[in-house]
């Protein structure tokens, strides 16, 4: 099993979201993450997708993405080609002593601290999966009482560009 991310530049209307992903759910793939966003031409909205499967499950995908009348282009978003992000919001449950170890890891990671409560912290954190999932992973000693994360999003480097002239 591979995994692709998969960015598509698409007409905005109503409905192209759920369009997109009534198309995974009419062929049964799986949807790892889905984020989409107005794009700086109001005209267009980018959706990220990542999707795991074999390889010709993952062509598929991009054969019927291309046949959705809204979709304008498509790019696979490679590591060594692209950034692509995800935030991460983490409420944790903490007294004044775990406030100060929580506050520490997140220094490290060069988290926001973005509210503070009597008895929790919450914690935004952008970067990419491996950095997320660290993250979290240091918080396990912790009461973790809500996250939310938003999917990753990504843009391609320098001239890997997804848009339309």
């Amino acid at each position: 099993m591979k995994q692709i991310v998969l960015s598509l530049l698409v007409d905005n209307t109503p409905g192209v979201l759920s369009r997109v992903a009534g198309l995974f759910t009419r062929r049964g793939y799986n949807i790892d993450s889905i984020a989409a966003g107005v794009t700086q031409n109001p005209k267009y909205t980018r959706i990220t997708v990542v999707a795991t499967g074999d390889d010709i499950i993952l062509e598929q995908i991009r054969k019927q993405l291309l046949k959705l009348e809204d979709v304008v282009k498509i790019m696979q978003l490679e590591d060594n080609n692209s950034v692509c992000r995800e935030l991460v919001l983490v409420k944790v449950k903490a007294d004044k002593k775990e406030k100060q170890e929580i506050i520490a890891v997140a220094d490290i990671f060069r988290a926001k601290i973005v509210d503070v409560s009597k008895n929790s912290l919450i914690i935004e954190l952008t970067g990419n999966v491996n950095k997320i999932q660290a993250f979290i992973s240091l918080l396990d000693g912790f009461d973790i009482i809500e996250m939310v994360r938003t999917g990753l999003t990504g843009l391609g480097r320098g001239k890997n560009i997804a848009s339309v002239e």
